[in-house]
């Protein structure tokens, strides 16, 4: 299970991509995710294990959140291959997300599929209006991951 409360930063792999890094940063000075928008949109940050190391990643994503579940849009900007977080996410489902300064820990990611998605993705696109055009960039279907609470059994 991944701890949301889990703040040292010597406890993650750092990220090798400048921006991602730079963005990162601003949230852990300012301790919140506020500090990171882009496009003048909201970010969070979602807490994984790595598919092989099984050490703790970050990653920013766009925030686009309804009734406590959050969708995880792996677009990498239209790419034709997912994001390298995906793996993560079928390797090891259970994250946390920063939100603001809010710590949520007990999510688990599955895929959306179906009727399901296209009410995410519609979401993620009014959260975030470039999604559309990654979409038409690639012919791969985005994948839209949800981060919903763990429920008790």
């Amino acid at each position: 299970m991944v701890d949301a409360t889990m703040t040292h930063t010597d406890e993650y792999i750092q990220p090798a991509q400048g921006w991602v890094k730079k963005q990162l940063e601003a949230i852990d000075a300012a301790g919140t995710t506020d500090a990171a928008q882009v496009h003048d949109r909201a970010v969070v940050v979602v807490t994984m294990r790595g598919a092989r190391s099984g050490r703790l990643r970050r990653v920013p994503l766009m925030r686009v959140e309804h009734g406590g579940t959050y969708a995880a849009v792996a677009s990498k900007g239209g790419s034709p291959e997912d994001p390298v977080w995906v793996h993560n996410l079928r390797a090891h489902p259970d994250v946390a997300v920063q939100d603001g300064t809010e710590h949520h820990a007990g999510l688990r990611a599955r895929l959306a599929e179906g009727p399901e998605r296209e009410e995410w993705w519609e979401r993620s696109v009014a959260a975030f209006p470039p999604y559309a055009e990654y979409q038409e960039k690639t012919d791969r279907q985005i994948p839209v991951y949800l981060l919903e609470p763990v429920k008790p059994a």
